[in-house]
């Protein structure tokens, strides 16, 4: 009987029956390598497929994600940190103007080295500024029982999704030679505003006004708390 590294149980086949680890590991080769890509990639299970899913049904694809299947789709937070990351990699390339968070501030600034913390880390920075939406969604939506964590996980899916949009848009602004990158983060903002309100329901139109409503105040609060802190550091300084 073999013993699985991982949680300690005896193995007589492949795979523990306890963990579901394998019995033994393979070496990490090219094949192991393109099987994990391919994995990551793939539309049955992978990112494609979770990207597919919110363009098509963003709510329902979310609601089933919480509330029945959690394999399916790629994990919320690392769904927004990959995209985030997708999307800095694309400005870095292109070189197109960054319109996502733009500030004018006096470069010594507590808040303009803050400003620019959150330009360079937009995967760290959208979930700090979600936490500020999903307070305010939790206000609006309290109706619908959804608590602060579910909230969160939604809109780690559809400001990710955003962050896909205005890449592909800055990439276009820039290969085309034509400024159609603003499009892209307006286009970008509305389906934020389009998902959250299918997640709670779409057939409502108040729901809509309420979730501009919501994500502005929590965009508003977000720069608030960013001017706070810097100013409170700045006045000790």
């Amino acid at each position: 009987m073999k013993i699985c590294k991982n949680c300690k149980a005896e193995v007589s086949l492949n795979y523990c029956p306890n963990c579901g680890s394998p019995a033994e590991l393979t070496r990490i080769d090219g094949t192991y390598v393109m099987k994990e890509i391919g994995r990551v990639l793939n539309f049955d299970r992978g990112i494609l497929f979770t990207i597919r899913e919110l363009v098509v049904r963003p709510g329902k694809t979310i609601r089933d994600f919480i509330l029945e299947d959690r394999n399916r789709l790629v994990k919320p937070i690392v769904f927004l940190l990959v995209c985030s990351l997708f999307y800095s990699l694309i400005q870095q390339i292109f070189r197109f103007e960054d319109g996502y968070v733009g500030y004018s501030l006096e470069k010594d600034s507590t808040v303009a080295i803050i400003f620019k913390w959150v330009s360079g880390n937009y995967g760290y920075s959208n979930i700090i500024m979600g936490i500020f939406i999903a307070i305010w969604i939790k206000i609006f939506f309290k109706k619908y029982g959804y608590n602060f964590y579910e909230i969160l996980i939604l809109l780690c899916f559809v400001m990710g999704m955003g962050m896909v949009m205005f890449a592909f848009f800055g990439m276009a602004d820039s290969l085309l030679d034509y400024e159609i990158v603003d499009k892209g983060y307006t286009l970008g903002i509305l389906y934020i505003l389009w998902a959250i309100s299918q997640f709670f329901d779409g057939k409502k139109i108040i729901n809509y006004p309420k979730t501009l409503l919501a994500y502005f105040l929590g965009m508003i609060s977000f720069m608030i708390g960013i001017y706070m802190v810097g100013g409170i550091i700045d006045f000790f300084k």
